[in-house]
């Protein structure tokens, strides 16, 4: 291969290795050498048509003082500009593009996963001897009614399809869980003697990655991780304005009503929720739950002309929710159970760093990702002692992928990132050893490996910085792969679903950008593959920092700076 001139060539030296993780075994086949990282030279500057407009919407008081950054090639990954390419950003779910990506390449997008129940049955009494026990596996749609995902649009005219619920507060279905109690039934179960316990013993117990917001993990979306997910591990809460009929002024008020969609009473509700007279300026409602408690406070104001709130709130430990709805249909179908639901976790045990654990080369985890194997046998987790009663396998990972990068759903990307850590190599399904997965691959893809690092699968880290040109280098690397035209179909469609729905509404980028969202604090990031004018597909990647979170400018610029490459080149 012809090397250009124009490229810088660095190679990376790695560390010497320290002790290999926990869990892994020791011998292993050896690691490939160290790649060579390209650092290509970026056009940048005013110099040209394109760096012109750039300079000039850059320019506009509204962002001037926001800490831009981005790359942008051609589809073989040629340059074609950038801007602190070389810079590192907060990529939020930009995040999501390596997850995704790497457990399409490691796992395979037919990989599933199993839910099941174990206990030791006594045929002919229909007796459970000591503890039911439901064990995760990983299974990030478990419980939910989300697969195959479904544009926004459709399920707002279908109330029939999946994900669709109707704003009567009502408990979902759960009819993977329901399904697991019917075979039990089949197979003549009526009485449980110990306790129903929800195991998510398949990974380390770490249900925050580090740097993750206190307060989002009040929100569907900074919900916990627990190897035995259920309904995406959240509950919706809705608030619907009270009946203000013959209200003369914004000073009346009655309460609101305020339910809690969940199956089982996890959570206790305090509410103070007042509707005011249509028209009237509400406060709005607010939700408080201090972290690990199990009372939600719901308190403000809703106006009476306004539709019900509708809000997903986390379950803050999914394995024990899980327990007691199981508990409960188990009863509801008359079988009695003497004992009580409980979870049993796996306590994190790594002694060492983590930036130290991540940023120290394991041979295991390179082998694996250039198509080798781990020598020996890793450690498996061990199945309880009890016979197999039931069992559900999820759908194709593929799927999974697809609802994970249209919605930019948190809980799914971090399950991968430890189904990835516990699947893919010989780790234990620890946040860093699927970090360490993931660094492992984006390294054989040819990044540098001081342009990233991830605490975390899903972007709510605080802590993860990416480099623009880390970016479009993987991006130019993944339309190489087998597994690339089901991951880019992953990708949000501008103007038609997913998290793009509404942006670039208009041709020419209407249906010719497919690129991943990213938002948090006060950063931004969008990244993907757009059709240009010229008719050629480029690949950008763009960044935003510290930009100021009181108005949408700085994603507005990121998206005529999107429009303005597409038209010059």
């Amino acid at each position: 291969m012809q090397i250009s001139a124009q490229f810088a060539l660095i190679l990376w030296l790695p560390l010497a290795a320290a002790g290999l993780p926990a869990g892994q075994a020791q011998e292993t086949t050896p690691a490939p050498a160290a790649a060579v990282v390209l650092h290509p030279s970026y056009p940048t500057g005013s110099g040209t048509p394109l760096g012109e407009q750039i300079r000039e919407l850059l320019a506009d008081p509204s962002v001037a003082r926001a800490h831009f950054g981005f790359a942008v090639t051609t589809l073989e990954g040629a340059p074609v500009y950038g801007f602190n390419e070389g810079q590192l950003f907060r990529p939020a779910s930009n995040n999501k593009i390596f997850t995704t990506a790497t457990a399409m390449a490691l796992l395979g997008p037919a990989k599933t996963f199993d839910t099941r129940i174990f206990g030791q049955l006594d045929a002919a009494t229909g007796t459970v001897t000591g503890d039911l026990v439901l064990l995760g596996g990983g299974d990030a749609n478990f419980g939910a009614d989300d697969l195959p995902y479904v544009p926004r649009s459709e399920r707002a005219q279908s109330p029939g399809v999946a994900g669709a619920r109707p704003a009567i507060p009502q408990p979902p279905a759960l009819a993977d869980l329901a399904s697991l109690v019917d075979q039990l039934v089949a197979k003549g179960v009526k009485r449980i003697s110990g306790d129903i316990v929800g195991d998510d013993r398949l990974f380390p117990y770490e249900p925050y990655a580090e740097s993750w917001a206190q307060d989002d993990q009040v929100w569907g979306y900074g919900a916990p991780v627990s190897a035995l997910s259920i309904d995406n591990n959240q509950v919706r809460l809705i608030v619907t304005p009270g009946d203000v009929a013959g209200a003369s002024g914004s000073g009346d008020s009655v309460r609101a009503t305020v339910q809690l969609e969940q199956n089982v009473p996890y959570y206790k509700l305090e509410s103070d929720v007042r509707t005011v007279a249509a028209g009237a300026h509400a406060e709005g409602v607010q939700v408080e739950r201090l972290t690990g408690a199990r009372v939600i406070r719901v308190y403000g104001e809703i106006a009476a002309d306004e539709h019900p709130d509708i809000e997903e709130l986390a379950v803050a430990d999914p394995a024990e929710y899980a327990a007691m709805v199981l508990r409960s249909m188990l009863e509801e179908r008359g079988i009695v159970v003497t004992g009580t639901a409980r979870a049993a976790h796996w306590p994190p045990g790594d002694a060492e760093g983590y930036i130290t654990e991540l940023l120290t080369p394991v041979p295991c985890d390179a082998a694996i990702v250039a198509g080798g194997r781990c020598a020996g046998q890793c450690v498996a987790r061990l199945d309880p002692a009890a016979p197999l009663l039931a069992s559900h396998t999820s759908a194709p990972l593929a799927e999974d992928v697809v609802l994970t990068n249209k919605v930019s759903q948190n809980l799914h990307a971090e399950m991968l990132l430890h189904n990835l850590g516990r699947f893919a190599s010989c780790g234990n399904g620890s946040i860093v050893d699927g970090a360490g997965m993931i660094r492992a691959n984006l390294l054989h893809a040819g990044l540098d490996p001081d342009d990233f690092i991830f605490f975390d699968g899903s972007g709510l880290s605080e802590h993860d910085l990416v480099a623009p040109r880390a970016m479009v280098t993987f991006l130019a690397y993944a339309a190489k792969q087998p597994w690339f035209a089901q991951w880019k179909a992953s990708l949000p469609d501008a103007g038609e679903d997913g998290t793009l729905d509404a942006r670039f509404p208009d041709p020419p980028l209407k249906g010719h950008l497919f690129a991943k969202t990213g938002t948090l604090g006060e950063a931004n990031a969008l990244s993907g593959y757009l059709d240009a004018a010229s008719g050629r597909t480029l690949i950008f990647s763009i960044f935003v920092d510290d930009h100021s979170p009181a108005t949408h400018a700085a994603r507005v610029t990121m998206d005529r700076i999107v429009t303005a490459i597409a038209a010059a080149e």
